[in-house]
């Protein structure tokens, strides 16, 4: 994986696992697993693996008072996180966009390069 010019796109199915959609709202913290992989290339279509399999992180905490999404060794600050009704959106420099919607906790960030598109589940704490 070429660490300088590829970015993360994450595309996370939320489960509640015993939390309430109130806590998809962006008022607590997320942590999620990822669970299968895509890596992606503009005009080529995107190839299915394991998170291992390309080297990404298992594990992804979202802080939005923070304004940051943390994996291991790596943090990456939001410039801003706005609330819509029905979701969350949040844009960053490394992230370029993303968003969370407040009854069914999906979420997703986007890249406009390279991407490695991570699919799982997400907890509140």
């Amino acid at each position: 994986m070429k660490s300088g010019s590829v970015l993360l796109t994450v595309l996370l199915g939320v489960a509640a696992l015993g939390a309430s959609a109130a806590g998809f709202n962006g008022s607590r913290p997320l942590v999620c697993a990822t669970m299968t992989s895509h890596a992606c290339r503009p005009g080529s279509g995107c190839n299915r693996s394991l998170p291992t399999d390309i080297r990404a992180a298992r594990l992804l905490s979202i802080d939005f008072e923070k304004k940051a999404i943390n994996r291991p060794a790596h943090a990456t600050d939001q410039y801003a996180v706005d609330r819509d009704p029905g979701r969350i959106v949040a844009e960053g420099i490394a992230t370029g966009a993303g968003w969370a919607r407040h009854d069914s906790g999906a979420s997703m960030i986007a890249s406009s390069r390279d991407a490695f598109v991570l699919f799982g589940n997400c907890i509140a704490l």
